[in-house]
């Protein structure tokens, strides 16, 4: 039985090639015929200057609401100031202060596409395509066309949609610069300093337990901050969020130890800020196979036993590591502070 197909659908007649591998029919280019352009729609603001000017008018009134959510959002912003509350500094105009964005940033849009349907011109054309760039002729012909549509669009003589357009743009990113205000002031030297000291016991974090050498095993995990944080004081979540620690357990012998850092670690116990050096995510994956740390955010991987070094992502540098040893209790606690700022290395870190 021959494996060549008796009729493949789409076939135009017998001489057509066919791809035997797909079973479909390849018909030549020029055996296509050209479907054409659609038959044009003439529009009302084509027909009637009447309707072209109130075109004109309402792509005006919608940048101009565009104006009136950007600068609202402005007042807003202002008008409802943070307010306490016992998860810090909130602010209470979110939902109206979004709200007045979208209005801006949609009747800025909405507006945008009126213009375009209604008054830009409507002719439809077929251009074939060609070298991207072209000679001085035609260059100079381009230039032709764009003071042609500008002419067709009426950008330059209608002044008010122009002038409308221009100021809904200026007004337009305010809102933003000032919403990038809330992400709080630059962190300067407060990176250099957490609350870990000489002999502060680390605790379970959120339930404050102090941890007991004994009880870390090879493999466990445990989310800790320092036992002199107060959860009544004014900057508990910056403190926290500055000295949140990740303590994890391995075997002692799979540890490469720099020499600067010898005696830093706890039989086998090491114990790393959670802050992620690329943009500050907190570091919370253990791989307890590959001993690797994992950011959630860009996916940065820093390997455990070699001092937290960077071996993927955009981190650009190994999570400080914290010293601790044991009391006379055997409870776990710090040597001393971390040795080096924390957070992300886009600030800056250097000790002097």
């Amino acid at each position: 039985m021959s494996d060549k197909p008796k009729a493949i659908k789409g076939a135009a007649n017998a001489s057509d090639e066919f791809d035997y591998s797909a079973g479909l029919a390849v018909i030549p280019a020029d055996k296509i015929e050209d479907p054409g352009l659609e038959p044009h729609h003439v529009r009302m603001t084509d027909k009637s200057k009447k309707h072209e000017k109130a075109a004109a008018r309402q792509v005006a009134l919608l940048f101009f609401v565009s104006i009136f959510g950007s600068a609202s959002a402005l007042v807003i912003y202002f008008l409802f100031p943070l307010s306490t509350t016992e998860f810090g500094p909130v602010r209470e105009n979110t939902f109206w202060l979004g709200l007045a964005i979208a209005l801006g940033t949609l009747a800025l849009g909405i507006g945008a596409v009126h213009w375009a349907k209604t008054l830009m011109p409507a002719a439809e054309q077929a251009e074939a395509r060609h070298q991207t760039r072209g000679s001085e002729e035609t260059r100079a012909r381009a230039v032709e066309i764009i003071k042609l549509a500008d002419q067709e669009s009426g950008f330059s003589r209608r002044k008010l949609i122009r002038r409308s357009l221009y100021t809904a743009l200026a007004f337009f990113p305010l809102p933003g610069i000032l919403v990038f205000g809330d992400l709080g002031p630059n962190p300067g030297r407060t990176l250099r300093h957490t609350k870990w000291a000489k002999g502060v016991r680390l605790v379970h974090d959120p339930y404050g337990a102090p941890i007991l050498a004994s009880d870390v095993t090879e493999g466990s995990v445990f989310h800790v901050v320092p036992a002199n944080i107060n959860p009544d004081d004014e900057d508990y979540l910056e403190q926290k969020s500055k000295a949140a620690v990740l303590l994890v357990g391995v075997n002692p012998e799979d540890l490469t130890i720099a020499p600067d850092k010898k005696g830093w670690d706890y039989n086998g116990i090491v114990a790393y800020s959670k802050i992620c050096t690329h943009v500050g995510c907190p570091v919370a994956l253990f791989e307890q196979d590959t001993h690797h740390l994992l950011c959630p955010c860009h996916q940065s991987t820093f390997d455990l036993n070699n001092g937290c070094a960077v071996i993927f992502g955009p981190a650009s540098r190994p999570l400080p590591q914290l010293p601790i040893t044991v009391d006379k209790d055997g409870y776990l606690i710090a040597q001393s502070d971390f040795l080096e700022p924390v957070g992300p290395s886009f600030w800056d870190r250097s000790i002097n």
